[in-house]
């Protein structure tokens, strides 16, 4: 058996489905008066994930950067 989901429709195209347990959270923070909506938890959310992955791909880069030298280009590195 499925459990049961809330379901939230937005403006942009389509609608996002939630768990119990993943509605029950955003609710939470917005009776403790965090945030001001179930869609401002929603919107925070994402911004955290693009930020977490623009943070993860310039760790990558800078990992093959080092991966490629001892020290990299070291007149590049002193350029910033």
């Amino acid at each position: 058996m499925l459990p049961s989901s809330t379901e939230y429709r937005y403006e942009r195209e389509g609608s996002v489905s939630l768990s119990e347990a993943h509605d029950a959270y955003p609710r939470q923070l917005v009776r403790k008066g965090r945030f001001s909506s179930v869609s401002a938890v929603i919107q925070q959310g994402l911004e955290l994930l693009r930020k977490e992955s623009e943070t993860e791909a310039a760790l990558r880069r800078l990992l093959a950067q080092r991966q490629a030298g001892p020290n990299g280009d070291l007149e590049e590195r002193s350029k910033r």
